[in-house]
This record gives C-alpha cells, structure tokens and sequence, in this order.
C-alpha cells in the first residue's frame, strides 16, 4: 500500500503564467489601483496590488489580453469577477488577489478610439472644410496699434 497523496487539479480553465500590468477598481467604484498578473485563465486571475480588496468584492480587471490567449491580436479587456482570496505580502506591500472571473467586455483599442475623434484644441489650428450652404469663417478681429 502506498502513502504517497494524490493531488487532483481543480481547475477547469488551462493556466498561462502571464505578467501583465491590471488595473483594478470595486464594481460601481471610481478610484483605481494597478498592478500585475502572475497567471490568469478563462475563469479566473492571480494578481498583486497595491489596492485594498476584501474576500467577496465583486471587481473589474482591465488589461491587455495577449494573443497567446486570444488566439487571433492582443485584445483589450475589462473582466468582471469575484475576490476568492486575499493573501497577505510577504515581502513588501503588494497582496496576492486570486479572482473568479464571471464576465468580460471586449474593449476598443485605445489607438484606434483615438482616430476616430477630431483632433481639437486651442493651441493647434484645426483645418476642417466648410459644409456646402455654411458661411464662411469670420476673420479675426483687428488689432488696434496705439
């Protein structure tokens, strides 16, 4: 007879030890902490944080999914979930947040959301073709030399 234990896996999702930067925020919260993965799977992540976060806080995770994962680009993604467990640091300040993911949102890529806004701003001049019927732009007004 044998002594030796038997260690069943758990998890249902295949693993990929990936550090990423994350930012994290309470679900309905404005403040935002950062930090880094140090794995993450289809159903659930481990990272370190800053951002103080209690068992049962339901959270957003935003990062850069890589394409490793996704199987096609890097993706950015907004993932909604469950804290599981809070391990305290053991060296230095950051804790080990394991997260049950439970839902993502596939966000638009911050270059191409940029593209799609007209640049505006007081210090550039901004060249735009007049619409057919529209008056023309009044000319600046004189300046008066004393």
């Amino acid at each position: 007879m044998s002594t030796d234990s038997v260690h069943v896996e758990r998890r249902g999702a295949q693993r990929f030890d990936f550090h990423l930067p994350v930012s994290v925020r309470l679900s309905g919260a404005d403040n935002e902490g950062h930090g880094f993965t140090q794995d993450l799977s289809a159903r659930g992540a481990l990272f370190y944080t800053d951002f103080v976060l209690s068992v049962g806080d339901a959270i957003e995770l935003t990062l850069v999914m890589p394409s490793e994962i996704t199987l096609a680009e890097n993706m950015r993604v907004r993932c909604r979930g469950k804290v599981v467990r809070v391990a305290k640091p053991v060296v230095g300040t950051r804790t080990g947040v394991a997260v049950h993911l439970e839902g993502y949102e596939f966000l638009p890529d911050a270059n191409e959301s940029a593209r799609s806004f007209g640049r505006i701003s007081a210090l550039h001049e901004h060249k735009s073709e007049p619409s057919e019927g529209a008056e023309p732009p009044a000319p600046p007004p004189a300046t008066l030399v004393p």
